[in-house]
């Protein structure tokens, strides 16, 4: 009776604690991305390149929606599409004006996030993990805020 309820603790413990303390990598500063940006906060992960026009165009509104987001358990992350590391990715973001955190290493098979050819593409993953949403081409601060809203049930 004892071993059965120690493994049925340990099989809870183990599926309360699935999907929380998953480190990201680090940014383009070099900096780790700890689990606790993630852990139960709703994601926005951008992917851009230098060379895409409408990326560029969307970064401040990206800025902005991070800003606007930072006190609700919201947090915006940048995906390079041409997987620049270090110094290159570094100066990339700073010359396109990316405020928020851009990620070094591609979450795509942490999130299971479907490939895209297309640029920009822009993915909601709810404080669960799971992908409610893929916006394809340029958005707004205003028309991420409103599909955060809709899947959050507050719209």
């Amino acid at each position: 009776m004892a071993r059965r309820l120690a493994a049925a603790v340990v099989l809870i413990g183990s599926v309360l604690l699935s999907g929380c303390g998953v480190d990201l990598g680090t940014d383009q500063n070099g900096r780790k991305v700890a689990s606790d940006r993630v852990d139960k906060h709703w994601l926005v992960v951008n992917y851009w390149a230098e060379w895409c026009g409408p990326c560029r165009t969307e970064i401040p509104e990206l800025n902005k929606l991070s800003e606007q987001m930072s006190d609700q358990k919201v947090s915006v992350f940048g995906v390079n599409f041409d997987n620049l590391q270090g110094e290159d990715l570094k100066t990339a973001s700073n010359a396109l004006g990316i405020k928020f955190t851009v990620l070094a290493q591609d979450p795509a098979d942490q999130y299971d996030l479907p490939k895209s050819e297309a640029l920009p593409v822009t993915y909601i993953i709810d404080d669960k993990g799971k992908v409610r949403e893929q916006l394809m081409g340029e958005q707004t601060a205003a028309g991420v805020a409103q599909k955060l809203a809709e899947l959050r049930g507050k719209g």
